[in-house]
């Protein structure tokens, strides 16, 4: 855990920051992105050029020499030369004393690779203004943070759009570089006749801004590390101090679901037995009669009435027969 927070701190940010700069600053002017060697048929011999050369009458030392009989690989020269984004320079084979003669790379761009030539150009040079931009926001954040203890959300925020410039700077610088690798080749195959070259290989400054792309990676993901945690914790301080933990005898139990029933089976089914009177659930017990006690108007000193007649004292019963409606009025 220390060294993650070593790893994600500013300062190690900026520093990182500030050696991608530089490495891609010194990469994108220096003239040794590509170096090898030339063939080329030998010159004739001048005044000032003496040895690895065609011998004239008059000229050379061996002034009776008239034809050269030199074969193959014999009759030519492998002078040195090496390119960068915008200049090659190559020995001078006129002379016997080195010298390099330079000119700009695009003149020997072939016309099919001159627009993609730009468009590298233009990457690179955004990649370093990116990279220079996130150098100045990383800088303005460290000034914040031991001036202004208090200012930790504008720290945040110029941490996370240095994280994103830096990011966008390497995807940039990365493409670049594959561009001019693309556009190399394509002008050593079909560039002028005077730059022709018969082996080569990329040198250090291709290599230093391979290293300066790494660099920035690491960076910026680095600082969108930081962001990211510095985020998330003050995420989680706010909802604990929002919403406090209540204390829970299980916090972490799912009960089991009740166990489903399996559904009645149909009377079409084989299976189905239909359910007999022994089967049957016993009827319920008749509820008891209800106490005269429980009405609120019942009083025990006054007696009920009774809903019989009284019979009479004689005992009779009179009876009602019916009339025979035939009979005189």
């Amino acid at each position: 855990m220390a060294l993650l927070a070593v790893v994600r701190s500013p300062p190690l940010t900026f520093f990182q920051t500030v050696v991608s700069l530089l490495l891609s600053a010194v990469a994108l002017l220096s003239p040794y992105w590509c170096e090898g060697r030339q063939k080329v048929p030998k010159p004739l011999c001048t005044r000032t050029k003496h040895t690895d050369c065609i011998p004239v009458p008059g000229v050379s030392n061996s002034a009776s020499i008239q034809f050269s009989w030199e074969t193959g690989d014999d009759r030519f020269i492998f002078p040195s030369f090496h390119s960068g984004l915008w200049i090659s320079c190559e020995e001078n084979i006129y002379s016997d004393e080195w010298e390099e003669k330079c000119r700009y790379f695009m003149d020997l761009t072939p016309r099919s690779e001159k627009g993609i030539w730009w468009l590298c150009v233009t990457m690179e040079l955004m990649y370093v203004a990116l990279l220079s931009i996130s150098c100045v926001l990383l800088l303005v954040q460290l000034g914040l943070r031991r001036r202004l203890r208090s200012s930790q959300q504008w720290g945040m925020l110029l941490n996370a759009f240095s994280a994103v410039f830096t990011v966008l700077g390497g995807l940039l610088g990365m493409v670049a570089h594959m561009m001019f690798m693309q556009v190399f080749q394509v002008t050593a195959s079909m560039g002028p006749e005077d730059f022709n070259p018969h082996s080569y290989g990329y040198s250090w400054a291709f290599y230093v801004a391979w290293a300066a792309f790494s660099v920035c990676m690491s960076s910026g993901v680095s600082a969108l590390n930081s962001y990211t945690r510095d985020t998330l914790l003050r995420r989680l301080k706010h909802k604990a101090w929002a919403y406090p933990l209540q204390p829970h005898p299980a916090p972490f139990y799912c009960p089991p679901p009740p166990p489903i029933p399996p559904p009645p089976l149909s009377p079409l089914s084989p299976y189905y037995i239909p359910e007999s009177p022994s089967h049957l659930p016993p009827s319920l017990p008749s509820p008891p009669p209800l106490s005269c006690s429980l009405s609120p108007f019942y009083s025990p000193s006054i007696p009920s009435p009774s809903l019989s007649l009284p019979r009479p004292a004689h005992g009779y019963i009179p009876q009602f027969c019916e009339e025979d409606s035939s009979g005189p009025l």
